[in-house]
């Protein structure tokens, strides 16, 4: 087994165990929860194979599932997540740049990274709090739902972004 195998696996686990025994329990004004999970899936490498990343990413999504009794929502926004992910991050990057480039906020710059993970987090919320409540006859729930987990993401996957470049 490679070495970039290896790691991508202890990163899975490292994050679901996180999930599933610590922040899935938070549930801050009854509606926000982190999702770092979704961090996994931003991170992949310009050059890693499209079908891996799907592949990675549904397992992900269908072990959270497994954990929190949300049958296939997880794994559904993940699955969308992982195909969007490599085409998204191509505009954030020159053309010349290294084939195995990860997006961090050491290697896009806070602005370029910003932008990137904002939208990538804000995509998961609206797809997995659409799937959960499938209905809009609570949109205020809905909203301060997508609104609030987006933002504890966030604030995790920067914080995390941050101790990493130091």
């Amino acid at each position: 087994m490679s070495e970039e195998l290896i790691k991508r696996a202890v990163w899975f686990l490292v994050l679901l165990l996180a999930q599933a025994l610590v922040l899935g329990r938070i549930h801050l004004f009854n509606c926000a929860t982190p999702l770092l999970y979704v961090y996994f899936v931003t991170s992949f490498p310009r050059n890693f194979p499209r079908w891996a990343i799907l592949v990675w990413s549904f397992m992900l999504g269908l072990c959270v599932d497994i954990f929190f009794n949300t049958p296939g929502m997880a794994s559904a926004a993940m699955t969308v997540i992982a195909v969007l992910q490599p085409y998204y991050f191509e505009l954030f990057i020159s053309r010349d740049s290294a084939e195995n480039m990860v997006p961090s906020l050491a290697s896009l710059g806070t602005v370029k990274y910003s932008y990137y993970i904002i939208v990538l987090v804000l995509l998961y919320s609206v797809i997995f709090f659409s799937l959960e409540l499938f209905s809009f006859f609570n949109i205020t729930y809905w909203a301060m739902s997508v609104v609030g987990s987006a933002a504890l993401t966030l604030l995790l996957i920067f914080a995390f972004e941050i101790a990493k470049a130091k």
